[in-house]
């Protein structure tokens, strides 16, 4: 039996429900992956600890009356917040936590790699934990959590809010594409940092006081350490908007670092390890302290 045609008037009113169904849908998931909503899920008391106080926020402007030494840091990654919060128990020692929402998902992932030793944990995405501090990204957040003095039930209480946080951020968070580019034979993954600021990049490897590779945030940029057998190495990557930027940095790059490159590219540096540069369309990869010529040409072999 078929059933009769919708009305206009029915039609009109199944439409209008759909929308306000959407746009109900859409509200709540723009507020769950904000920082604002996720610190509505936080919790107020984690094992014996409790919420001291009120919140403080604090934005790329303000975060330098916070963490001065490393607010550069967390602005060179788009940090649009952070919010603190202490947690604090009787004859207990206090518990930090710092939440930074990035721009993006792979901004928070760049954060991360800033330090990326200790333990590894399944909470959020790529949990480390340290003595006294664990830290992890989930989506375009970076959760910091670390206890003024260590002890074992303050351990378990910075696991446990570490747990219930990751479970309140419902998105996943992606790599960065670039990545992919990696080659894997050799590949440390630990080491891999990923970055767009010069000022980043000189803090891992230092390469000059000048941005002489024009890193910038149209950029994106990979470090990482290789070990093939006994014999190790470094890998740079850096994406530009465009060839033609790529060619004006690579080129750059020989003026400064590496004038005495042969036509391959390579060059035996003073302390007797081997460097060597190549572009491939818009990415420029580039080896640094490799402890043989043989290293060096195969980790720059995808690139030429």
């Amino acid at each position: 039996m078929r059933r009769a045609p919708l009305s206009r008037v029915q039609y009109s009113c199944l439409v209008s429900l759909i929308i306000v169904i959407f746009v109900l849908f859409m509200t709540k998931i723009s507020h769950a992956d904000t920082l604002e909503g996720l610190r509505a899920r936080l919790p107020t008391r984690i094992n014996g600890w409790a919420a001291d106080s009120e919140d403080r926020i604090f934005n790329e402007k303000t975060i330098f009356s916070y963490i001065n030494g490393a607010g550069e840091v967390y602005r060179a990654y788009n940090m649009q917040q952070c919010l603190s919060r202490r947690y604090i128990s009787p004859g207990a020692p206090t518990i930090v936590l710092d939440i930074f929402e990035m721009g993006s998902s792979e901004d928070a992932y760049g954060v991360f790699t800033h330090d990326t030793d200790g333990k590894i944990l399944e909470i959020g995405q790529d949990a480390r934990l340290r003595p006294g501090w664990l830290s992890f990204w989930k989506y375009r957040f970076f959760v910091s959590i670390y206890v003024e003095e260590e002890s074992a039930a303050a351990e378990k209480a910075v696991i446990d809010l570490g747990r219930q946080i990751a479970s309140g951020i419902a998105v996943e968070g992606t790599r960065p594409r670039l990545l992919s580019q990696l080659p894997k034979r050799g590949l440390k993954s630990a080491s891999i940092r990923y970055l767009h600021h010069p000022i980043v990049l000189n803090y891992h490897f230092y390469l000059s006081d000048e941005n002489i590779l024009n890193i910038s945030s149209d950029t994106d940029v990979v470090l990482a350490d290789y070990q093939q057998v006994n014999e190790k190495a470094r890998l740079l990557l850096v994406n530009y908007p465009d060839h033609e930027i790529a060619i004006k940095s690579l080129t750059s790059f020989f003026n400064h670092y590496l004038p005495d490159a042969n036509q391959s590219g390579l060059a035996l540096l003073e302390d007797g390890k081997w460097a060597a540069a190549s572009i491939k369309g818009q990415l420029l990869a580039i080896v640094l302290e490799a402890d043989s010529r043989k290293l060096a040409e195969n980790l720059l072999k995808p690139f030429l």
